[in-house]
């Protein structure tokens, strides 16, 4: 503490201003140094920055795992990987993608970017925020750790009964699978709870609903489908661990239970996680686009309206997962009209971003080449989309490369390309250091080249009947030649990434400084220091429009009589964000870290006996009666 910092009780920040107003914010806001102080801290960039880092970690190990895949496929009846092997490794490589990396990546950039978004200093519930990581985190390693002890679930990212059931999936790991599923649903859940909340209640004083960012509306619906779709495969990962450890039969048909229960229940949550991952990444092309065009984007409320309506056909989408199970026909005939129903936001979303770069001044800088690079894959990934959406056409393709090509542009084209654009263009924001601008447009048309030769003939070798999830094939059927074009283009695309990895670390340490706004971007993160101190803003920002610094360039207007010798927020109305009151926002503990270490022994204990369903809510107990209990300043007891 510095004596700049030391202020009169309840002084509010109208009383000081300049640096000793920073100085004694930054004393209030800061995170306690060394290993301590990293284990208790509830920064939202802090631990933002731990969620991007860590998934991008789980990124690198499930591309490591598509590269042996590859190479196992390059040739007929290879020899480097036998069948168990390759089963865990297919699983692995899904379950990592689509639970440890896709979803948390997206509500990563959310917990680093909304509150700064929205003009905040803190994310809401900033300790659920703190214990949703480290969930996260034990999630992971739990995972890992399994399969490098030979028990990494072998059952698909999908785990289908009666396979994952105790008939067929001897050993743990089918639980490991199932318990996996339980950590990275709390983390998801507890994120998208303090999304909604920041959003609603904390924003800037003048942010309207029709002023609220692209990205932030976007993430905002996505965390309302978390809210609503998660709970589906928690209920189906809990309810396969009573089949497989205490002897229920919810998916035993010989005792009345249904194995198509669980393709309902899983694929009610699968597919709108698709757009789970997806819509954060419209978000993020708004916002690219806007920018990068130089102009506001065209259709603000046309976009809403399409976040909206995809968030809301998302949830009926999931039976055309199921065309092959022998659905009544009125059934399949409702899901083929929604599926291809909300081809229409998608068209509607694409039409304003053309627009947007047609009536502006584009910039072709890194982040606008990842866009332009995501329209065209996410473009060829809707077309086959619509195609798998038929019943007949997809009653042929179904569980063939087909499916896996277009799985793959959906995802890659469609989330992927988007969030690399989205890591260039805030990299400057969460370092203070740009990437480079020539090694990110090699990175990108390396990328792109690599995995538009990879997945595209992936089509091919689909319609000529090669199927998902086999390790080898003999060679007198007509998939060689295409496979081992497949696995070199892979090399390509695996290149790329490498390069986006080299060129990141790197900048971290020795970029070019960027200033605070080096994009001359409209949006309030930008309004403050790149990176931003612990405090987010000196004083909360008013805003008049729905760009901010481009309506107003040369100074903010602000509002002031917040405390500064305590953590406080402005709580603002739902629709017209007007001040109501001032917000006390919790401080640093170590009690989310305790809460998750007793959460992660009694969960990954309850695979190997019953007996932790008994005993562990006990310390799991302790940790949260410490983190709640009440303590003698008022921002400690929430």
């Amino acid at each position: 503490m510095t004596m700049e910092s030391v202020v009169p009780p309840e002084t509010s920040d109208a009383e000081i201003e300049g640096p000793r107003l920073e100085a004694v914010l930054a004393d209030t806001w800061a995170t306690a140094p060394g290993f301590w102080g990293a284990l208790s801290t509830v920064d939202h960039k802090i631990i933002g920055r731990r969620y991007i880092l860590t998934a991008f970690v789980f990124l690198a190990l499930g591309g490591i795992l598509a590269m042996l895949m590859r190479l196992q496929l390059a040739a007929p009846e290879a020899r480097l990987i036998g069948a168990d092997r390759y089963n865990q490794i297919f699983t692995m490589h899904g379950a990592n993608m689509m639970f440890l990396f896709a979803v948390p990546v997206m509500e990563a950039m959310a917990v680093y970017l909304v509150p700064l978004m929205v003009g905040t200093r803190n994310i809401a519930f900033p300790r659920l925020n703190a214990f949703s990581y480290w969930i996260y985190l034990a999630g992971g390693l739990m995972l890992w750790i399994a399969f490098a002890l030979d028990m990494g679930p072998d059952v698909g990212w999908f785990a289908y009964v009666p396979l994952s059931g105790p008939q067929y999936g001897a050993g743990k790991r089918a639980d490991i699978w199932a318990q996996m599923i339980t950590f990275t649903e709390v983390s998801a859940l507890a994120v998208s709870v303090e999304i909604v909340v920041t959003v609603f209640k904390q924003r800037a004083p003048g942010m309207t609903l029709d002023r609220i960012p692209l990205f932030v509306w976007s993430m905002l619906i996505t965390s309302f489908l978390v809210i609503m779709a998660m709970p589906a495969i928690m209920i189906a990962s809990s309810t396969l661990i009573l089949d497989r450890l205490v002897g229920t039969h919810f998916y035993n048909p010989a005792e009345g239970g249904d194995v198509l229960l669980w393709q309902h229940l899983f694929w009610f949550f699968g597919h709108p996680e698709v757009y789970i991952i997806f819509l954060p990444a419209v978000g993020m092309v708004s916002t690219l686009t806007a920018t990068f065009a130089r102009r506001p984007v065209f259709g603000y409320l046309a976009l809403v309206m399409a976040l909206i309506a995809t968030g809301i056909l998302a949830f009926g989408l999931w039976v055309h997962h199921m065309f092959v199970t022998g659905l009544p026909r009125l059934g399949e005939s409702f899901f083929t009209a929604s599926s291809m129903a909300i081809a229409i936001p998608a068209g509607v979303q694409i039409f304003c971003w053309i627009a947007t770069l047609w009536d502006g001044k584009p910039q072709f800088k890194t982040p606008l080449l990842f866009v332009i690079g995501f329209i065209v894959t996410f473009v060829i990934g809707g077309l086959t989309g619509v195609m798998v959406a038929s019943v007949p056409f997809d009653t042929q393709v179904h569980d063939t490369y087909f499916v896996v090509a277009h799985f793959h542009y959906v995802l890659i084209g469609g989330a992927v390309f988007p969030l690399l654009g989205g890591i260039y263009y805030w990299f400057p924001k969460i370092t203070g250091r740009m990437m480079s601008e020539r090694l990110g447009i090699w990175t990108f048309w390396l990328i792109f080249i690599g995995f538009n030769l990879t997945f595209f003939p992936m089509h091919i070798l689909g319609l000529e009947g090669m199927p998902r999830r086999i390790y080898t094939y003999q060679p007198d059927l007509p998939w060689h030649g295409l496979n081992l074009f497949v696995s070199t283009s892979a090399a390509i695309l695996a290149s790329g990434f490498l390069l986006f990895f080299i060129d990141a670390l790197r900048s971290a340490r020795v970029g070019e400084p960027s200033g605070p706004n080096p994009w001359h971007a409209p949006t309030l993160e930008w309004a403050t220091a790149s990176p931003p101190p612990s405090y987010n803003f000196a004083r909360i920002p008013v805003v008049n429009g729905r760009y901010s610094l481009w309506e107003q360039p040369n100074e903010l207007a602000v509002a002031d009589g917040l405390r500064v010798d305590r953590r406080e927020l402005v709580v603002t109305s739902l629709a017209a964000a007007d001040p109501e009151a001032r917000e006390s926002s919790p401080r640093n503990s170590i009690w989310p870290f305790w809460a998750a270490i007793a959460t992660t022994v009694t969960l990954i204990w309850s695979i190997f006996s019953p007996w932790a369903v008994v005993w562990g809510p006990i310390p799991v107990a302790v940790a949260l009666i410490g983190w709640f209990w009440p303590k003698r300043v008022p921002e400690d007891e929430a």
